[in-house]
């Protein structure tokens, strides 16, 4: 194995995980306390479940989908000019159902980060954002003191491409000192997405199935398979610091 000088992470799954369900209960939360009776309850699910699942067939497709598209989706199903003016307020609940909803850090994340950096390894982010933008993310990250850990990151809405698109690989690469892809990593824990665009562009691929097991069929497996973010650093052959003054 050649020396690993880059790693870079998934946030969903790999860096934080969601208490299933608990993103959308906080957006319909915040949605409704900003909108009252003025909106019927069912109707305003049945319009989020409709723009998720929009993003879903952008996202397969690798068709940048951003959170204003999935308000105009919301908007049809809500009844076009009559619900033009919530337009500000369905756009503040992707923020805040973000904010509010119960996303952890997952075990072990936190060592994790800082035995790599003590090892002098380079960390970045290559992250789909769905309906939960960037900012938000930074800020989950950011409120578990994991986003100083991060020497860059690469987010889709902000990138301008989803996984596994080589574009998203090498601008994370580019943020990291324009590390080779041989001496770069990425875990995440999507076959088709993190695996599959990471030994694409010549990264080594470690799959992270603590939180999520991927079962898609016909495609590559890692490099590395771990429900243990402890042993990620061996794994890679990276170093343990040396304890000399």
């Amino acid at each position: 194995m050649t020396a690993t000088r880059a790693v870079t992470f998934d946030f969903w799954n790999t860096l934080m995980w969601e208490e299933p369900g608990s993103l959308k209960a906080q957006r319909l939360a915040v949605w409704g306390e900003a909108l009252g009776e003025r909106v019927d309850a069912p109707q305003l699910e049945r319009a989020h479940d409709a723009a998720h699942l929009s993003y879903v067939e952008a996202w397969t497709a690798g068709r940048q989908f951003r959170v204003e598209e999935a308000v105009e989706v919301m908007l049809a199903q809500l009844g076009g000019e009559r619900a033009a003016d919530w337009r500000d307020v369905l756009v503040a609940g992707f923020d805040e159902g973000g904010r509010r909803a119960a996303i952890h850090p997952s075990d072990g994340v936190g060592a994790c980060l800082r035995a790599l950096v003590a090892a002098g390894v380079r960390l970045g982010i290559v992250c789909d954002i769905g309906l939960t933008p960037s900012p938000v993310v930074r800020e989950l990250l950011a409120r578990h003191d994991l986003l100083g850990c991060f020497d860059g990151w690469s987010f889709s809405d902000e990138v301008g491409h989803y996984k596994p698109a080589r574009a998203i690989f090498e601008h994370a690469l580019a943020r990291l000192g324009g590390v080779e892809p041989r001496h770069a990593a990425h875990v995440g824990d999507r076959l088709r997405t993190d695996v599959g665009g990471a030994l694409a562009i010549g990264m080594t691929a470690v799959r992270y199935n603590a939180v999520y097991e991927d079962a898609a069929i016909g495609t590559a497996e890692a490099d590395f398979v771990t429900a243990d973010l402890a042993e990620l650093p061996a794994l890679l052959g990276v170093p343990e610091p040396s304890l000399d003054p």
